[in-house]
């Protein structure tokens, strides 16, 4: 019988070859301590370098928890209130539909004005090295960016969930106001020092002389390039990391605010930014909010699933930790790909003891890759190819001159039936996939045709 770890590394290796990630390292966490770790494939291509547990490499928007740890350390020393009015510390007047926006409408993503686009922007220029430069460099660009954004509000402040990578910024500037020096001194003197994060990085120059790190990738054309991380900016999404020292940020979480005797944050201040605050308008298992800086899953299968996801293009990044199981995963890459909060979901159900198979987004994908092939109508007249891409089926007719390939909408998936639809100059065709013993039958408009 196979161990849990034989199992999560099963899914890994079958995902990283499926959608392309050429390295990726992961951490496990149980009872206190990392369990288990390790590197897949390489954090260099060109020199056949291979990941290791002690690699670097962004993380992403994982920074955003930092962040909101670093605000509600602020908090503990009385130093501000989530309450405050942003422009008490920070010169921007934008009211969305007009009420201020206040700190824990930043930290839940809450402000009422939807993503402004400029990491975005940023990212797509220097990762892929194309288009045009978005010219912010510093917080005071970003505050310089957003001077119209009051017009582009949907909500009021706190009714609704659009997810602001400014709105970070904006808190990574309240957090140097404030505390008087740079976001990064202090994310670094109150949280990476107490808990001994030695090679956690902001700049360039420290990854520089770090002799670890996974060189960042994209795909451009289906062709592995190597691509470029967007120094600059950090409070939203600029920390670089490894997975041995994130197993010590993931601890404190587990351990309500301390490590290894050292109080980083009291327990009062970890509940505040584990509480669910705003509904998420996505949902995987159902009732899913963000707090501050993490998102919260109540109804994942083995307990309360609390993390973060995070991805710059060129590394991705994944934490998640299950306080009432007191196990935790950590896992990064060099190059988007499949989703790393779905393979920490599996990892976390293996080492929990629980079947991960059972998990619905493993399911549905088993499932539609199982009706991958060529299908044939009565006496092979007519021929469609099905594969799967993004979450789809895509139907692609044999017919040389006449065909067309049509994107199939799965609506219900079920063990032994698959229903989807397309839609053809605005009528709903619908495309039945039925398994009958050893076969697959595919009923689409007057055809009936069977899987090779």
């Amino acid at each position: 019988m196979a161990s849990e770890y034989e199992i999560i590394e099963r899914f890994v290796f079958e995902k990283m070859k499926e959608s392309g990630i050429p390295g990726m390292s992961i951490a496990l966490i149980k009872d206190g301590k990392v369990v288990y770790s390790k590197g897949f494939g390489f954090r260099d291509v060109e020199y056949g370098k291979p990941a290791t547990p002690e690699t670097i490499y962004g993380i992403g928007s994982v920074t955003k928890s930092f962040t909101a740890l670093a605000i509600m350390k602020l908090v503990e020393m009385g130093k501000l209130s989530v309450d405050d009015p942003v422009d008490k510390y920070v010169g921007i007047n934008i009211r969305p539909k007009g009420e201020k926006i206040k700190i824990w409408h930043l930290l839940t993503h809450s402000s009422g004005i939807p993503a402004l686009g400029y990491a975005e922007a940023l990212i797509d220029a220097i990762a892929y090295g194309e288009g045009l430069i978005t010219p912010i460099a510093s917080p005071e660009d970003v505050i310089s960016f957003m001077t119209d954004a009051e017009k582009w509000a949907v909500s009021k402040p706190g009714e609704r969930f659009f997810y602001l990578n400014e709105g970070y910024v904006l808190l990574g500037k309240i957090i140097s106001v404030v505390s008087g020096m740079s976001y990064e001194d202090f994310v670094r003197k109150y949280i990476l020092m107490p808990l001994n994060m030695k090679r956690t990085y902001f700049r360039r120059e420290e990854v520089q002389n770090d002799p670890n790190v996974a060189t960042p990738y994209v795909y451009k054309d289906g062709k592995l390039e190597k691509g470029a991380f967007p120094y600059g900016i950090t409070a939203d999404g600029g920390i670089l990391s490894n997975v041995m020292d994130l197993s010590r940020y993931v601890l404190m979480y587990l351990n309500e605010g301390s490590l290894d005797g050292y109080e980083v944050i009291s327990k009062e201040y970890i509940k505040e930014m584990t509480e669910p605050r705003i509904k998420l308008p996505y949902e995987l298992f159902g009732d899913e909010f963000y707090g501050y800086g993490l998102s919260i899953y109540p109804r994942f299968p083995i307990g309360t699933l609390i993390g973060h996801s995070g991805s710059v293009l060129v590394y991705t990044a994944y934490m998640g930790f299950i306080p009432k199981k007191k196990i935790g995963v950590i896992l990064l890459a060099n190059a988007s790909g499949y989703p790393l909060s779905q393979m920490g979901m599996y990892a976390l159900m293996a080492l929990a003891g629980e079947n991960p198979e059972k998990l619905p987004f493993v399911r549905y994908e088993r499932t539609l890759k199982e009706l991958e092939g060529v299908y044939r109508a009565y006496k092979s007249t007519i021929m469609f190819k099905v594969k799967v891409e993004g979450g789809f089926l895509v139907l692609e007719s044999r017919r040389r001159y006449s065909g067309m390939n049509m994107i199939l909408v799965p609506e219900i998936v079920e063990d032994e039936r698959v229903l989807c639809y397309t839609l053809q100059y605005g009528r709903k065709i619908y495309a039945e996939f039925i398994k009958r013993g050893d076969h697959i039958e595919l009923i689409y408009e007057r055809y009936k045709l069977i899987k090779e």
